[in-house]
């Protein structure tokens, strides 16, 4: 046998304690950074949550940690509670509509019904209009299958209030989510139909893509042109949209717009980029008949980083 305790038994040289720490951690950043992304809407606040997990990981008393997994979602998930809270006071100040930071998936996610739609924007939006607790419960249960008991204690509180908490959120959504949902191949039609009309500049084509109570939501922050509130009916976002795509965005000539389509939080989007990088993501939900029903076109440059640096969600 050997005489040095901390070399194991096949004879390697056991893994120093910060470096196991940190193999630990790594093993799990994916699935952190896929909780706190889906509990806070922005690629920025959930690596920072999952930053600020790994110092207190780092820093603990790692002995009595049977559970690493539980452990580090306890941690990242009361974190993005915190920057939750703090971040809703901040969004009710925003300029025009707020919407999700989208975020590159492979396409095969799409593919996953329930996984594209966990990580679509449109369950991010919904998601936002529930209480944090709320979101971090549904986020916990409905969407990773943690247990009641496990939620319970990751977020102190008890098992009952979190089933009242899971209960009052899965309705709230229910009541909020798209009702009708298009298969995969019917969205994919009506997309690539409204994508080829708005870069067709055919207007009449484009209005025939468009459902009557279609919606546009424009986010740009007050940082770039946008709508500063909901438009809605298809004529005012037919003429939205042709107006948008005729004149210089962000001192940007149409012109000088490329156009890629790019799969986005499990569904087909078209990326607009201009020399310096992108100007807008757009995504469209489908409804009834294989029209569009909401438009959803993000231009806020701060949202925009993840996606130029060709960051994906890990699954």
């Amino acid at each position: 046998m050997s005489g040095n305790p901390a070399e194991p038994a096949d004879g390697r040289a056991a893994e120093p304690a910060d470096a196991e720490a940190a193999r630990l951690f790594e093993e799990h950043r994916g699935l952190l950074f896929s909780v706190a992304y889906r509990m806070l809407g922005t690629v920025a606040d959930a690596e920072d949550a999952v930053q600020d997990a790994w110092l207190r990981w780092s820093a603990a008393d790692r002995s009595g940690i049977a559970d690493v997994k539980a452990y580090l979602v306890r941690v990242v998930s009361n974190l993005a509670l915190d920057r939750l809270r703090s971040a809703r006071a901040h969004r009710e100040t925003y300029v025009g509509p707020w919407l999700p930071e989208p975020l590159l998936t492979a396409p095969d996610v799409a593919e996953d019904a329930e996984l594209a739609e966990s990580v679509s924007m449109a369950m991010l939006v919904v998601l936002e209009t529930l209480s944090p607790l709320e979101r971090a419960v549904f986020v916990l249960r409905e969407v990773f299958g943690f247990p009641y008991a496990e939620i319970a204690k990751a977020l102190d509180r008890s098992e009952t209030s979190v089933r009242q908490l899971g209960t009052r959120a899965r309705k709230h959504v229910e009541a909020r989510r798209p009702r009708f949902a298009a298969d995969g191949r019917e969205r994919q039609a009506a997309t690539e139909r409204f994508f080829d009309a708005v870069l067709g500049g055919d207007i009449n084509r484009l209005m025939e893509t468009l459902a009557p109570d279609v919606t546009l939501w424009t986010d740009g922050g007050g940082k770039v042109r946008a709508a500063r509130r909901v438009i809605h009916g298809a004529d005012k976002v037919g003429r939205l949209l042709r107006a948008i795509a005729g004149s210089p965005y962000a001192g940007v000539d149409p012109q000088d717009w490329t156009f890629r389509r790019v799969t986005v939080n499990g569904e087909q989007g078209l990326l607009v980029e201009g020399p310096a990088g992108p100007l807008t993501v757009v995504i469209v939900e489908v409804g009834p008949g294989g029209t569009v029903t909401r438009v959803l076109m993000v231009a806020n440059p701060d949202k925009l980083r993840a996606v130029s640096e060709g960051r994906h969600l890990p699954v």
